[in-house]
């Protein structure tokens, strides 16, 4: 796996160079998970006991595009270039956090009641920066995930921030998140270790 700088991360995308061949990925690939599962637990917060925010970079969507060339044995320049098509969007700007929002209910029959319970909750997920009003999302820009009957179980979630804003983070800030829906309340402050690896997203 090749060195990086994760101060530098924030705003890369991904090239077809920083990439490897699947035989190079083969060899490599216990320690990359290793690795990803260890970063991933600073950019995963729970909210409330059936939501989950996954906070998307540059090192976690390298390895999910390794993982899918392994998977369906990508190989040519075209098979990749499309895939970085799909997951570069993913990648934080430098001025924004971008999220995978998880409703997590184990039984079917539980979830499909929740997922009619929730409509609109993508756009009632905020974050707050102490001292500055809540930050909502723009939510599902690639294509629509919910019904006019039921939200989706998954959501991508872009939210953007003011110079401000990541100034009076980087100067130590508290950071909040919460969920506004009437039928799921709930709010979490953000440990060091996470608010420390979602710093490094901006510029």
């Amino acid at each position: 796996m090749k060195p990086m700088n994760e101060t530098r991360l924030a705003m890369k995308k991904i090239s077809i160079a920083d990439l490897m061949t699947i035989d190079a990925y083969e060899t490599q690939r216990p320690a990359i998970r290793q690795a990803i599962m260890d970063h991933k637990k600073t950019r995963r917060v729970a909210l409330g006991p059936n939501a989950m925010l996954h906070f998307e970079d540059y090192m976690v969507m390298r390895y999910q595009v390794l993982e899918l060339m392994r998977a369906e044995k990508l190989t040519t320049e075209e098979e990749l270039e499309g895939e970085l098509e799909a997951y570069n969007p993913l990648i934080p700007d430098g001025r924004n956090l971008k999220v995978t929002f998880m409703l997590e209910y184990p039984d079917a029959e539980e979830r499909k009641l929740r997922l009619t319970q929730l409509l609109g909750i993508e756009e009632l997920i905020s974050i707050q920066i102490e001292g500055f009003d809540p930050v909502f999302p723009i939510a599902n820009e690639d294509l629509p995930r919910s019904t006019d009957e039921k939200t989706s179980s998954v959501h991508f979630l872009r939210f953007e921030f003011s110079d401000d804003m990541i100034a009076a983070a980087r100067a130590g800030a508290g950071w909040t998140i919460r969920s506004e829906h009437l039928n799921y309340q709930h709010a979490t402050s953000l440990p060091a270790e996470v608010t420390d690896s979602l710093l490094r997203d901006f510029a």
